[in-house]
């Protein structure tokens, strides 16, 4: 099952969310389940900032957990949200502290070239913006789903990353250009 726009449920925003939706499904079972439909597991890195962009990644797992995933994210606390699954954290960086942007993007490529996945997959913010990059480098098909706290733009990863995610995506309809990044739903 090839992870592509089909497969990431997103909601409409005009939609309620119900509060029992917003439990992680399959999170007790993430890295055991088998795709069902005879294709090869992808190999998923899934990478967010915390707060969130972490929230957003988990709205996702529904989809992901089909696949062989590894997270990556800031705070290794949140290992708890995704417990059997692998889970490497980096330092938290922003953009006015270059030396530990470095550092964050010197962890990523550590992680890339341990997990070697096919598919890279982020809600943002730094992390997710190194990760598409090198991981698009390394061969990985990337995903970039910008946060829905962007409402009037888009973040500055989000921006930026664009060029190299094979799939970018907005959660904001009047964000979305014809060059990108498209609109398919929200995940919140």
């Amino acid at each position: 099952m090839a992870i592509g726009s089909s497969q990431i449920m997103m909601r409409d925003n005009d939609q309620r969310v119900d509060p029992e939706a917003q439990k992680v499904p399959c999170a007790e079972t993430l890295g055991e389940t088998e795709p069902g439909n005879g294709t090869r597991r992808k190999k998923v890195l899934a990478v967010s900032s915390g707060g969130g962009h972490w929230v957003q990644m988990m709205r996702l797992t529904s989809v992901l957990c089909a696949h062989d995933v590894v997270f990556a994210t800031v705070n290794k606390a949140y290992g708890c949200d995704v417990p059997g699954a692998k889970m490497y954290a980096v330092v938290d960086a922003t953009a006015w502290n270059k030396l530990k942007l470095l550092l964050q993007a010197m962890e990523v490529l550590l992680i890339l070239l341990r997990v070697r996945p096919d598919v890279v997959v982020s809600t943002g913010a730094a992390p997710g913006y190194f990760a598409i990059r090198l991981g698009k480098l390394l061969g990985a098909r990337t995903i970039w789903i910008d946060s829905i706290a962007n409402v009037e733009r888009l973040s500055m990863s989000g921006a930026r990353v664009g060029e190299y995610a094979d799939l970018w995506l907005t959660q904001w309809p009047h964000l979305a250009l014809d060059s990108g990044p498209a609109y398919r739903g929200a995940v919140v």
